[in-house]
């Protein structure tokens, strides 16, 4: 398990000086080297963890999961060790919908759940957006990915390279457009929602169904950018989860 954690696990700038942990989960087809910067950009006070999910970098050799279930599973394994001190979530595209399903599932545990969940380019749950390209031939996915944009050029251009990419892509997709949206109350936790102006998935009405995901307060911001948002956009959400977390609790 330790060598696994280490894999799965980035403990990015002074991790465990932190006062507020920051779990961080990726977007499709990502990994946790996309939040390897946000030290510099947040308050010393927070411990910024990326959570790398199997399939891809330094988990190259273990097999995607393809079930939400599976994925969270592993996540309270992963994470137990780092759930006895104050923590919030943020989540990008599939991510934000990895970091609910897992505050449902600490809450159904009776284990603390977050101080705050931070959900970015993700339509909201309840309105059951058909995802695409998961169920679709190479092509099809391929050009889902060029339609988001966020991709390298020299990844979409080389066989070998889209070889590496593409199943843990299918697979993370394939987690987000079958996990549905579970009949269950609400969180109870402060809930804050990005939106790409640009983006065409995550639109920003898309995104402001998520204020039925917790009695909390709610706010939604709509950032420059697309579904991956512009240095402003990115700006804001730096802004925001700074002086959330450094609100007292």
């Amino acid at each position: 398990m330790l060598a696994r954690r280490q894999r799965a696990l980035r403990h990015y700038g002074t991790s465990d000086a932190g006062r507020v942990r920051l779990l961080c989960f990726h977007y499709a087809g990502g990994n946790a080297a996309m939040f390897r910067d946000w030290p510099r950009r947040l308050s010393p006070d927070v411990a910024t963890v990326a959570v790398q999910l199997p399939g891809r970098d330094t988990r190259l050799d273990e097999p995607p999961h393809v079930h939400m279930g599976s994925v969270v599973a592993e996540l309270l394994d992963l994470l137990d060790p780092l759930l006895d001190e104050p923590f919030a979530c943020y989540g990008h595209s599939m991510g934000a919908r990895v970091a609910l399903a897992l505050a449902h599932e600490l809450r159904a545990k009776s284990r603390p759940g977050p101080r705050a969940l931070f959900v970015a380019a993700s339509a909201a749950p309840a309105l059951r957006t058909p995802v695409r390209g998961w169920d679709e031939p190479d092509e099809g996915l391929i050009a889902y990915m060029r339609d988001l944009g966020g991709t390298p050029s020299i990844v979409l251009e080389r066989p070998d390279l889209l070889e590496l990419f593409l199943p843990a892509l299918r697979a993370d997709l394939t987690v987000v457009a079958t996990s549905g949206a579970p009949v269950r109350p609400p969180l109870d936790v402060p809930l804050h929602a990005f939106a790409g102006v640009g983006d065409r998935e995550a639109s920003p009405e898309r995104m402001a169904a998520w204020r039925e995901e917790t009695t909390g307060p709610f706010a939604l911001d709509v950032v420059p950018g697309g579904h991956f948002f512009d240095p402003a956009g990115v700006e804001r959400v730096f802004d925001v989860i700074a002086t959330t977390l450094a609100e007292p609790r």
